[in-house]
């Protein structure tokens, strides 16, 4: 199968495309990626240097994709983060023209624009485009709590809120929502967990929540489900193998004591991890 990703790129650490590709990839998956910045790290660091590429630019990449009959061959399409509403449209109109090519492929949208504690990271034009272009026309969409809230303009303290908030959106295109780092009202065991949610039914799955949480992980969790629901075409197994694939690349990580997602590292057991986690109907 094959997969077109477009995100940004760091040359040092594990985010964007950075950690979408190698994830798809060790899963048996072939990607093409666009870069839409390259950078020498994210910039979660007092530094950084590198290149945004224009719309234009990712433009021309998809026309070359095309040419070449990659868009034909496309299985799915995986986008994470935005830096401009100009982009979204080149990212609308690359998701229009591969499924023209082949109307089975999937967009797989992570609606990258905030999380709880560090509130909107991204320029003004990007909650509405997600809001009311990228969610009616994504088939996947795996936005954390804090985006679910934005998505769908309501609170969600609760699972069951979580819940009647995603299947708001299924209403609106998506045919799943899956919303990642959950920390829910009335988890007391201090899990993570992860709800996924379709016309057909809801799933949860939760692991043990580890004591941080390095840059890269949402983009991971979003290439790993899609991954993993390319090969089985199961949500509910899906889901419970992207679990266990972060936790074994977070766990790796914070007993090797770096900061950056140890994806190289645990690459051997992405598919084969120490814990298993199985999602069950909500």
């Amino acid at each position: 199968m094959n997969v077109i990703s477009i995100q940004s790129h760091v040359a040092y650490g594990h985010v964007g495309n950075a950690a979408a590709v190698f994830a798809l990839q060790r899963l048996g998956l072939e990607v093409w990626p666009v870069h839409t910045v390259q950078f020498s790290n994210h910039t979660g660091y007092p530094e950084f240097q590198g290149q945004v590429f224009s719309a234009d630019d990712i433009a021309r990449l998809i026309d070359g994709l095309e040419a070449r009959g990659a868009l034909a061959r496309c299985d799915a399409l995986l986008t994470g983060y935005v830096g401009d509403p100009a982009l979204g449209a080149v990212i609308l109109d690359a998701a229009r023209r591969i499924r023209a090519a082949n109307p089975r492929a999937l967009w797989a949208c992570d609606p990258v624009m905030g999380d709880d504690g560090k509130g909107l990271f991204v320029r003004p034009g990007i909650p509405g485009f997600m809001a009311e272009e990228a969610l009616p026309a994504a088939d996947i969409l795996t936005p954390n709590r804090f985006e679910l809230e934005i998505l769908s303009a309501t609170k969600c303290s609760s699972l069951p809120e979580v819940h009647d908030a995603a299947a708001a959106l299924l209403r609106r295109g998506p045919k799943v929502v899956l919303v990642t780092s959950l920390a829910a009202e009335g988890n007391d065991a201090g899990e993570m967990e992860m709800l996924a949610v379709t016309a057909e039914g809801a799933w949860r799955v939760a692991c043990p929540r580890l004591p941080f949480a390095p840059n890269g992980a949402g983009d991971a969790v979003a290439a790993f489900f899609l991954g993993f629901y390319l090969k089985s075409g199961s949500v509910p197994e899906a889901l419970g193998k992207a679990a266990a694939a972060i936790f074994e690349v977070l766990q790796t990580t914070l007993d090797s004591g770096e900061e950056e997602l140890q994806l190289i590292a645990a690459q051997g057991r992405l598919e084969a991890p120490r814990r298993r986690f199985t999602a069950e109907a909500f």
